[in-house]
């Protein structure tokens, strides 16, 4: 028998979901680190020597200063391998480990929010949180860029040049395609906060996963096993900084997260729906 007046579709509200994350100091710690990074970067190559900007040569670091695209190349080398995956990790890692850690879970369960629905309220709002985060990232690198570096043509290692009008296109590209790749990450740490009910727990091990499959990569012994890594195509953006694209690895990258995505989250929605709650 149900209560009068209740219906789940008015439980757990998206809006009130996203609110009350956003308050929380953590969200407002990690979104402002995403938006102060280029400023530190700024300032450590302060303390360098100032490049020559008509040099076509070296590594991404030493193009950095050259113009604003490529200083938000740098960035994303800079802060893809950990600090965009920690992201993720911590808004999806704490979806549901953070209320069973405040023995708060029971509660909302008790409303009654049917348990599907409370997961992915969760999840879509840590989803939203960590685009913005992702975003925010190239969009305040960019900005810093054209203002230390001015707006110039994108240049590779290799000499290639790219005009500045489709280096905008290729970072927004670049950007969307890393918010994907990332994808892999989000599903595992959702599942890690169905199975843990410790926060930190789910986002070390989200976070470790990441770590490991690095390392794994890097040994070339393992052959064709690298390509089944999630990280294996973790820089395959910069492909899209090329004089003639290449699509290959980037397709592949973005059905490899997926399907981790959509693996990891299949068994999170199970695990929770069969689930004791006890906290």
């Amino acid at each position: 028998m149900t209560a009068a007046g209740y219906a789940p579709s008015r439980t757990l509200r998206l809006g009130v979901e996203l609110r009350r994350q956003l308050r929380r100091r953590r969200t407002k710690m990690l979104l402002a680190l995403t938006a102060l990074l280029p400023l530190l970067l700024v300032v450590a190559f302060g303390f360098g020597e100032t490049p020559d900007t008509a040099k076509r040569g070296g590594t991404f670091a030493d193009l950095a200063m050259v113009s604003a695209p490529n200083f938000v190349v740098f960035g994303f080398y800079v802060a893809g391998a950990y600090l965009l995956p920690v992201v993720v990790a911590v808004f999806f890692g704490e979806a549901v480990a953070s209320e069973a850690s405040w023995s708060s879970l029971k509660y909302l369960l008790a409303i009654p929010v049917p348990r599907l629905r409370l997961l992915r309220q969760k999840a879509f709002v840590a989803g939203w949180l960590s685009l913005a985060g992702l975003l925010l990232f190239p969009l305040c690198a960019f900005l810093v860029g054209v203002i230390w570096y001015g707006a110039g043509d994108a240049t590779s290692p290799t000499g290639d040049a790219v005009p500045f009008g489709k280096s905008v296109v290729a970072l927004c590209v670049a950007s969307g395609y890393i918010v994907v790749q990332l994808s892999w990450v989000a599903g595992l740490a959702l599942l890690l906060s169905v199975v843990l009910d410790a926060p930190l727990g789910a986002v070390g091990g989200a976070v470790l996963a990441g770590v490991l499959s690095q390392i794994l990569d890097a040994i070339t012994a393992l052959g064709g096993v690298r390509e089944f890594l999630p990280t294996h195509y973790t820089f395959s953006w910069i492909d899209v900084f090329s004089t003639d694209v290449n699509w290959t690895n980037m397709a592949s990258g973005a059905l490899l997260s997926l399907g981790y995505c959509l693996v990891f989250c299949v068994f999170a929605a199970r695990r929770f729906a069969r689930k004791d709650i006890t906290s």
